[in-house]
C-alpha cells in the first residue's frame, strides 16, 4: 500500500522497516494538552497505530519528559519501548532502570519541590518520581513570570540544571547530560532509519540528533515530525513534517503501518 503524497517525507523509513525505528513524544503529541497532567491520555487512534507499528519496525519508543512507569500505565503495547524523563530512566523486562548518575540528586530535587510548593501556592508542582520537578501555570497565565523566577532561583541554589521552559511550565531535572537527543542517539544504533515526532522544546534535540545521525553515515535518513498546536514553537514547523495535532500523527503513523504491512 502506498503513502499518501502528503505523507511521502516517511516513505524513508519504510524502505527497510526491520532498521527502522520510531519514536514518539508523549503529550502533545500523543495526547492532547491538558490543564491537569495527570489526566492526560493518548487517544486511542494513536496507541492503536504504535501497536501496528510493533510487529513491522526494529525499534518503535516512546520518549518523553514523563516518568517511564506512568508511560506504562498509559501505553501498555507488548514490544514498546518506554522512555520516560528525557532519557533517565526507562522500563526494561517490567523493571525501572534509572541513570545512575542522577540518583545523588533525589535530595536535591525534593528539596526544590517543597520549596516550590511553598512559594506558588495554587500552582500546580508536579513531582515525577524522584528525578524532576515542573512547574505548571496554564491555569493562571498571569503567573508565569513570578513562577519561573522562582523554579529558576530554587535549581541554581541547590546546584541543579538551568530550568527547561515547556508549555507554560518549568522543569527541574538532575545536572546530568541526558536529554531526548542523547536517548534518540542511544536508541537509533545499528539502524537504517528514524524518525521523531514531537510538538514542544524538548523535542528539539532529538530533531538535531537525527540530524547528526543523518549528516555522519549513522543513519541512511532521519524523519523530523513536527506536530502542530497553537503554542508550537516555530522550530518543530521547521521539519521534515509537519502534522495536525495528536489526531494528525495517529493518522500518519497508521498509514505507515499499513503502508509497511502490506509491503512485507
Amino acid at each position: 500500500m502506498p503513502l499518501p503524497p502528503e505523507l511521502a517525507a516517511l516513505e524513508p523509513l519504510a524502505v527497510d522497516p526491520g532498521r527502522t525505528a520510531v519514536l514518539v513524544d508523549f503529550d502533545g503529541s500523543l495526547a492532547p494538552i491538558v490543564d491537569d497532567p495527570a489526566a492526560a491520555r493518548p487517544l486511542p487512534a494513536a496507541r492503536d497505530a504504535l501497536a501496528g507499528l510493533v510487529p513491522h519496525l526494529g525499534l518503535v519508543a516512546v520518549v518523553s519528559g514523563r516518568p517511564a512507569q506512568f508511560l506504562c500505565d498509559q501505553l501498555p503495547v507488548a514490544g514498546l519501548v518506554h522512555v520516560g524523563l528525557y532519557g533517565l530512566e526507562r522500563v526494561v523486562d517490567g523493571e525501572r532502570v534509572v541513570d545512575e548518575r542522577a540518583t545523588e540528586w533525589v535530595p536535591a530535587i525534593a528539596a526544590v519541590a517543597d520549596e516550590l510548593d511553598a512559594r506558588l501556592p495554587g500552582l500546580l508542582v508536579e513531582r515525577k518520581g524522584e528525578l524532576a520537578v515542573t512547574v505548571h501555570w496554564r491555569t493562571a497565565p498571569g503567573r508565569g513570570g513570578d513562577a519561573a523566577a522562582a523554579v529558576t532561583e530554587a535549581s541554581r541554589r541547590h546546584g541543579l540544571d538551568a530550568p527547561m521552559r515547556g508549555r507554560m511550565s518549568m522543569e527541574v531535572r538532575p545536572p546530568v547530560a541526558v536529554d531526548k537527543g542523547t536517548a534518540t542517539e542511544e536508541l537509533v544504533q545499528g539502524m537504517r532509519a528514524a524518525a521523531f515526532a514531537g510538538d514542544d522544546t524538548g523535542d528539539l534535540p532529538a530533531f538535531a540528533a537525527l540530524d547528526r545521525c543523518r549528516a555522519d553515515g549513522r543513519l541512511d535518513a532521519g524523519v523530523r515530525i513536527g506536530v502542530r498546536s497553537p503554542e508550537a514553537p516555530a522550530a518543530v514547523l521547521d521539519t521534515d513534517l509537519v502534522v495536525d495535532g495528536p489526531a494528525g500523527l495517529a493518522v500518519a503513523l497508521d498509514a505507515l503501518g499499513r503502508a509497511v504491512a502490506t509491503r512485507a
